[in-house]
């Protein structure tokens, strides 16, 4: 195939091939603008998640703009292009005959119900934060540096925590507690457990309601999110089992734990290794540490997939460069089986196994 370089463009060069499937590109174009579209929509969803417009609609008549305007207190004009553009992305429905748009009860159950393993709300938050950082992330290509947790919008904590909670709700200790061995047991009996990388504290907190004769530590960097996680443990009624402190899953306090968690955080650490070393140390005899890690496939090609697509993004903007600001390892948000197992054995931990997996999750055991 021949070629032409435009070098017109400043330092540019535009790459111009004289030869191509124009229906090829054109489909191709097509996609392009469909991801333009549902990146403008997320924002929009996010603007509804936060004023409540959602909320406004679930269980509702069918409402016009101006209804919808009056029931949140909102100006009727920029609702108007915001339910064209929610019922274009089909988050919503529309009546043509009455001017009137709905919201279904199999997307009010994503868009409002919180506690619904099906809730998006949190998923929405995170992508919408993840794109503020993209010019400090660009910088960092050129760079090879880092950008700390703390450092990302606002809106990525409580995302984190609205996307996570409602899988932790519906499996944590249903499924999850019950795969590993014996722990169950002595959660019931009562025992000792140290939740890393908490953040605002949901798994350290349903763990805590589940297993009311057990004392749980939580322990997190960001000052910020244990902050929050105390006032929720407060608001949970749980926070005379529970206690929430500043610190990195390398040197964080306490020892002989009989359950030490790692939710969807070993893959943001920089020194992953030294901090399942420093819970080896902090492990009773025969403690367990649970390691939760974002869903991920054995090969390249198999994050070829909405969830891998979504994880591979995060760790380009979000967990490796944590990684990078706090050490010098960066395993990443689709790290493999082999890849999560090599830490665990590497920090001393010669038991490792899988034990389930969900949608968006995996689940390992990991013992002395």
């Amino acid at each position: 195939m021949s070629t032409n370089i435009d070098t017109s463009v400043g330092q540019r060069q535009t790459y111009v091939p004289t030869q191509f499937d124009a229906d090829k590109a054109g489909a191709f174009v097509g996609k392009v603008v469909t991801d333009c579209a549902a990146t403008v929509s997320v924002a929009l969803a996010v603007i509804g998640d936060q004023l409540g417009l959602y909320r406004a609609m679930a269980g509702a008549e069918p409402l016009t703009s101006g209804e919808l305007a009056e029931r949140t207190n909102t100006s009727e004009r920029y609702v108007r292009e915001w339910l064209i553009n929610q019922a274009a992305a089909g988050y919503i429905d529309y009546q043509p005959d009455t001017g009137r748009y709905s919201l279904p009860d199999d997307r009010a159950v994503a868009l409002v119900s919180e506690d619904s393993p099906f809730y998006v709300g949190g998923a929405l938050m995170i992508a919408l934060a993840m794109t503020k950082a993209e010019p400090r992330i660009r910088e960092n290509f050129r760079t090879g540096a880092g950008m700390g947790w703390g450092e990302h919008d606002q809106y990525m904590f409580e995302g984190c925590e609205r996307l996570f909670r409602p899988g932790y709700l519906a499996n944590l200790t249903q499924s999850w507690i019950p795969a590993l061995d014996g722990v169950q047991a002595k959660l019931e009996r009562g025992a000792k457990a140290a939740d890393i990388g908490c953040g605002h504290g949901a798994s350290t907190i349903i763990l805590a309601k589940a297993y009311p004769n057990s004392r749980f530590y939580g322990f997190d960097g960001h000052p910020g999110s244990i902050e929050r996680a105390r006032t929720l443990a407060q608001e949970a009624g749980v926070a005379d089992r529970v206690t929430f402190e500043v610190a990195k899953g390398t040197d964080y306090p306490g020892s002989g734990y009989d359950l030490v968690a790692y939710f969807d955080c070993l893959h943001d650490m920089g020194d992953p290794a030294n901090s399942i070393r420093h819970t080896r140390e902090a492990l009773a005899p025969d403690g367990t540490v649970m390691l939760v890690e974002p869903a991920a496939g054995a090969r390249v090609e198999d994050n070829f997939n909405p969830v891998g697509q979504f994880y591979a993004g995060a760790s380009v903007l979000v967990c490796t460069p944590n990684a990078l600001a706090t050490g010098t390892e960066a395993i990443g948000t689709v790290a493999t089986d082999d890849a999560v197992r090599a830490v665990a054995e590497q920090g001393g931990l010669s038991r490792f196994r899988r034990v389930l997996e969900t949608p968006l999750n995996r689940i390992f055991e990991a013992r002395i």
